[in-house]
């Protein structure tokens, strides 16, 4: 198996490093990336999430928290509350893209009728977006950006969308001051890493586990297809192995009831699929990996 470098490779070593990580809903930064920020937060460093939407197209997995769904305002204000209790769990600084009230909202998902929504995200100008976004990043001057790769790790239209604007907004701090922009790094998982994922949980899921809701847990068999994010491994040029900072990840994660079951070294969506948590996080450099991926995955989204 291959030793990658952290993220820290290359970077200044003799003071704390700043770390943003940018996302298109609340939870997103815990899943895709909580091992990262809390590595980095037990690291000493200064760590930022930005989050773009308040998710209000958002499932409900909590049968007593149901009557959210289908209420966009009401839904996005108890989002906007787990997710200022994850913040503190995970120990980062928040910012909503866009000011106290964000300017977009959840797209909702692909052919979604909160597609067609004026604010919706997903149909935002990418220079307006870019800019309000590099504005940010300015203030807060990091050496790391994290973000999804190209097809938003699963092809939500949202998370396609950050990544764009994220790339746009690195983009243009290097155009402003050539040489001072922050690394930009995408979330990939090695496909040998979801191999063995799918061989632990087959492991440790017990059969007839049930959803909050009452679903059948599945866990995915060997021949199940992955998501986008999987990658051939040699795509995945960093990583973040870090079992130390587990639990603040999961204790940010349990901050999220409305998207996250949590269960012991693994989790549910709304889809009842079990997932794992395992103590490491795979990424790429960004633009360097653009032509790699492309080849190994097709383009991605327009």
């Amino acid at each position: 198996m291959p030793v990658r470098p952290d993220l820290r490779d290359g970077l200044p070593s003799g003071r704390p490093l700043r770390l943003v990580a940018v996302h298109a809903h609340p939870d997103d930064e815990t899943l895709a990336t909580g091992l990262a920020l809390a590595h980095h937060v037990e690291a000493g460093d200064e760590v930022h999430v930005v989050t773009c939407t308040l998710g209000e197209e958002g499932e409900v997995i909590t049968p007593s928290l149901a009557a959210l769904e289908g209420d966009g305002p009401a839904l996005a204000k108890h989002r906007r509350g787990e997710l200022d209790r994850a913040m503190r769990r995970l120990g980062v600084r928040h910012h909503l893209l866009g000011g106290e009230q964000p300017r977009w909202r959840d797209s909702g998902m692909a052919g979604s009728p909160a597609a067609a929504h004026p604010q919706a995200f997903s149909g935002a100008d990418l220079e307006e977006a870019a800019r309000d976004l590099a504005a940010l990043l300015q203030g807060v001057r990091p050496d790391l950006v994290l973000t999804y790769d190209p097809w938003g790790g699963y092809g939500h239209p949202d998370h396609v969308q950050t990544h764009r604007v994220t790339a746009r907004a690195v983009e243009l701090l290097a155009e402003g001051t050539p040489g001072a922009a922050p690394r930009l790094y995408v979330a990939l998982v090695p496909a040998s890493w979801a191999r063995e994922d799918r061989r632990w949980l087959a492991a440790h899921v017990p059969d007839g586990t049930r959803s909050p809701a009452g679903g059948l847990v599945r866990v995915p068999g060997p021949d199940d297809p992955c998501p986008p994010n999987v990658v051939a491994d040699d795509l995945v040029t960093h990583a973040v192995v870090d079992e130390g900072a587990l639990p603040r990840q999961r204790a940010a994660l349990a901050e999220h009831p409305t998207q996250v079951t949590l269960h012991e070294g693994w989790y549910t969506l709304s889809n009842d699929v079990a997932a794992r948590l395992p103590g490491r996080e795979g990424y790429a450099a960004w633009p360097a990996s653009r032509e790699a991926l492309a080849r190994a995955q097709g383009e991605p989204p327009a």
